[in-house]
């Protein structure tokens, strides 16, 4: 019979053949990476792991006691004195101390620093800063190692010589008053002279308490600040810091 030739030709695949069998694939493994590699790669590893725990076990009392001054609050009591958010850190400026020596505000730190501002004619308010600054720190007792009172003088740079012998406890500096303004600040509406401040060990400008503040607030607050960092600042500095 004439027409299509529906005979399966030879060459043909048979039903269940080729296109209809599973497709199978060859996965060869990859080369193993040498022993002395792996090796290499875990010790690198633990050596970070090790390096990270060092770190936070040296750091933990500090964080733990900002914790607790900062969030936890001991005594379920509010600060008096304003909280600085973000810190700022000394700035690489310097002061010219009573003798004439220049002094860079940096090695200021590894103390407490409980600062006060204002000309070196020093009016009545400048003295009674000082005078409060000087009796605040006598009140913290066997503390008051740990924390330096310090005057940045502006204005004149010649030392105010009435205040000479007052001052022998103090840390008296001038320093330039614009310099001194791009770090410290004032609240709204005051002027930096009406502000006392205070500066962690770690050189960080942290509190400004208000204008003519009250002084056993500003005493209740410095006793905190003690009691919370008692467990990993110690007073004076390192050799060589001293300024």
């Amino acid at each position: 019979m004439s027409g299509i030739d529906s005979s399966r030709p030879a060459d043909a695949p048979e039903a269940g053949g080729l296109l209809e069998r599973p497709l199978t694939l060859t996965v060869h493994s990859l080369p193993a990476a040498g022993g002395a590699a792996l090796r290499d790669a875990a010790a690198t590893r633990a050596g970070r792991i090790k390096m990270l725990l060092l770190f936070l076990v040296a750091a933990s009392p500090v964080i733990a006691s900002y914790f607790t001054y900062y969030v936890i609050r001991p005594e379920g009591r509010r600060n008096y004195g304003e909280l600085i958010e973000p810190q700022r850190p000394l700035p690489p400026i310097s002061g010219i101390d009573a003798d004439g020596r220049e002094v860079p505000l940096p090695t200021l730190k590894h103390q407490w620093l409980f600062i006060s501002v204002a000309d070196s004619a020093c009016d009545a308010q400048c003295e009674r800063h000082l005078y409060l600054q000087r009796q605040l720190r006598e009140g913290l007792g066997k503390d008051k190692a740990r924390m330096d009172w310090v005057w940045l003088r502006t204005g004149e740079r010649a030392f105010p010589q009435r205040l000479r012998a007052a001052l022998q406890p103090a840390t008296v500096l001038w320093v330039d008053e614009a310099q001194l303004a791009a770090w410290l600040q004032p609240a709204p509406g005051q002027r930096l002279s009406d502000h006392l401040y205070v500066v962690d060990p770690m050189g960080h400008w942290m509190m400004r308490f208000p204008a003519e503040a009250d002084p056993a607030k500003m005493r209740r607050d410095l006793e905190r600040l003690m009691r919370a960092s008692a467990s990993w600042d110690q007073p004076g500095r390192p050799e060589g810091k001293v300024p």
